[in-house]
């Protein structure tokens, strides 16, 4: 993994590819939407963005949330990604700023943070991969 350079761009659609708790130790369990949550992050060039992840659609891997989405402004504060929430399936982030540390990892997104959750610090790890040609099911295009 490395931190971005001048050059990063996250302008696009990028396709969730793992969300993950991780505890003090460093160690990994799944995420509030499972073991194969899905979602799309789009950026656009003038600095808007929309976010949508949802738990798979069996209703697989567990997860206590079935759906979280936003949508507002991003803009990249050095290494820290910057969402400004707008609108939110989850009314109490409304007006907040999202702030997450960004890394690249290959091809994929790095987005990660740490809040309060009932009273104990819980760091969320989002990896997020450049979305290639996608069906209206969201399954990827044939070649």
């Amino acid at each position: 993994m490395h931190r971005l350079d001048d050059a990063f761009d996250p302008v696009g659609v990028w396709r969730l590819v793992a969300y993950y708790d991780v505890d003090e130790a460093g160690r990994t369990s799944d995420g509030p939407l499972g073991s194969a949550p899905q979602g799309m992050l789009v950026y656009t060039a003038d600095g808007h963005l929309s976010v949508s992840m949802m738990r798979a659609l069996d209703g697989a891997g567990g997860g206590t949330e079935t759906f979280m989405g936003y949508a507002g402004r991003w803009h990249l504060e050095g290494a820290r990604m910057v969402h400004e929430v707008a609108v939110s399936a989850h009314p109490h982030i409304v007006g907040t700023d999202m702030v997450r540390e960004v890394e690249l990892d290959g091809e994929d997104l790095l987005l990660g943070g740490t809040a309060q959750i009932e009273g104990r610090s819980q760091r969320r790890l989002l990896r997020w991969r450049r979305a290639a040609a996608f069906e209206r099911t969201g399954a990827p295009a044939a070649t």
